[in-house]
C-alpha cells in the first residue's frame, strides 16, 4: 500500500441539519456543501489522482472505448491500495454523514469508486445502483464528491426525485434495454429531474441506492473528477443474487459471502 506523509485528519464529525435529512429522505438525494474544506480536498484529490494513475491499466484512447468507458475512467476500492485514499474513504466525517442521512447508528463500506470523466466523455445510462447489489436492505447511500470545481457542462449527476420510494423497479428477466426502461418509467411516474448547476471542490451529493439517476456528458474541455463512496447500514445481510451482475458484485465487493450472512467481510469495514 502506498504511504503518505501528512494529510488532514477527517475524524471530526460534520453536523447534518434536519432540513438536509428531510430532503434526502423525501427526494432520495441531497447536496451537502463543503464536506471537505478547500485545503482538505486539494490534499485528498492529489492522493486519489496519484492512486488512479498507479492502478490504472487503461491505455485506450477515448474513441476506442465502449459507451461506459467513454463516459468514465474508473477505479474501484482504491482504499485497499493507497493509505491517503484509505483515510478519506474510511473517515468518520464522511461515515457519520452517511449514517445520519440513513438514520442508522453505523455504516459499512460497500466500495469506493473514483470516477473521472474526460472532456468529451459521454453520458451514462439511467439506472439504480441497488439493482446490482445483493443486499437485503435499502439503507444504502452513495456519496459523490467533487474533487475540483465543476460547471454544469462537465456532466453532473441527474436524479429522478422521489424515485427511491418505489424500490428497485427493473426486472432483469423482462428488460434487455435498461436505459429505455428507466426513461419510460420516469415519464410515466412524472418524477421531477434535478441536477446541480455546478459544484465546488469539496461539495458532495448523496443519493439512495434506489434513486434513479444518470450523469450527463462532459461538454467542457476539462476532466471532471469525482470520488464516490457507497455505504450500507451496519447489520445488512447478503441476499440471494437474482442475476449475473449481482453474482459478480457478491464476489468482488462482499468476498463471496453466502446469502443470509451479515455483509461484513474484510472488504466492508465498520466506520464509526
Amino acid at each position: 500500500m502506498a504511504q503518505v506523509k501528512t494529510i488532514p485528519s477527517l475524524e471530526g464529525f460534520r453536523e447534518i441539519s434536519t432540513a438536509q435529512r428531510d430532503e434526502f429522505r423525501n427526494n432520495g438525494h441531497v447536496r451537502v456543501r463543503g464536506v471537505l474544506s478547500t485545503v482538505e480536498v486539494a490534499v485528498y484529490r492529489q492522493q486519489v489522482v496519484e492512486a488512479v494513475k498507479r492502478q490504472s491499466r487503461e491505455k485506450r484512447r477515448l474513441p476506442e472505448k465502449g459507451i461506459y468507458g467513454r463516459a468514465f475512467g474508473q477505479m474501484v476500492n482504491l482504499w485497499r491500495h493507497d493509505e491517503g485514499v484509505r483515510q478519506l474513504v474510511l473517515s468518520k466525517r464522511l461515515g457519520k454523514v452517511a449514517a445520519d442521512l440513513l438514520g442508522v447508528a453505523n455504516v459499512r463500506i460497500y466500495h469506493d469508486h473514483a470516477l473521472f470523466k474526460e472532456a468529451g466523455g459521454g453520458a451514462t445510462y439511467w439506472h439504480q445502483d441497488q439493482y446490482y447489489w445483493p443486499l437485503d436492505t435499502a439503507d444504502t447511500v452513495t456519496m459523490a464528491m467533487a474533487l475540483t470545481d465543476q460547471s454544469i457542462e462537465m456532466g453532473m449527476f441527474v436524479f429522478a426525485t422521489g424515485s427511491h420510494k418505489y424500490g428497485t423497479i427493473m426486472d432483469p428477466k423482462l428488460s434487455s434495454e435498461p436505459d429505455s426502461t428507466y426513461r419510460k418509467y420516469i415519464r410515466e411516474q412524472h418524477f421531477p429531474l434535478s441536477r446541480a448547476a455546478g459544484m465546488r471542490a469539496g461539495d458532495a451529493t448523496w443519493h439512495y441506492g434506489n434513486t434513479v439517476h444518470h450523469t450527463s456528458a462532459n461538454l467542457s474541455d476539462r476532466r471532471r473528477e469525482m470520488m464516490t463512496i457507497t455505504y450500507m447500514a451496519d447489520g445488512a445481510r447478503v441476499a440471494q443474487p437474482v442475476h449475473p451482475a449481482q453474482v459478480n458484485e457478491l464476489n468482488m465487493w462482499l468476498s463471496g459471502l453466502p446469502p443470509g450472512r451479515l455483509a461484513m467481510s474484510d472488504l466492508n469495514p465498520l466506520i464509526l
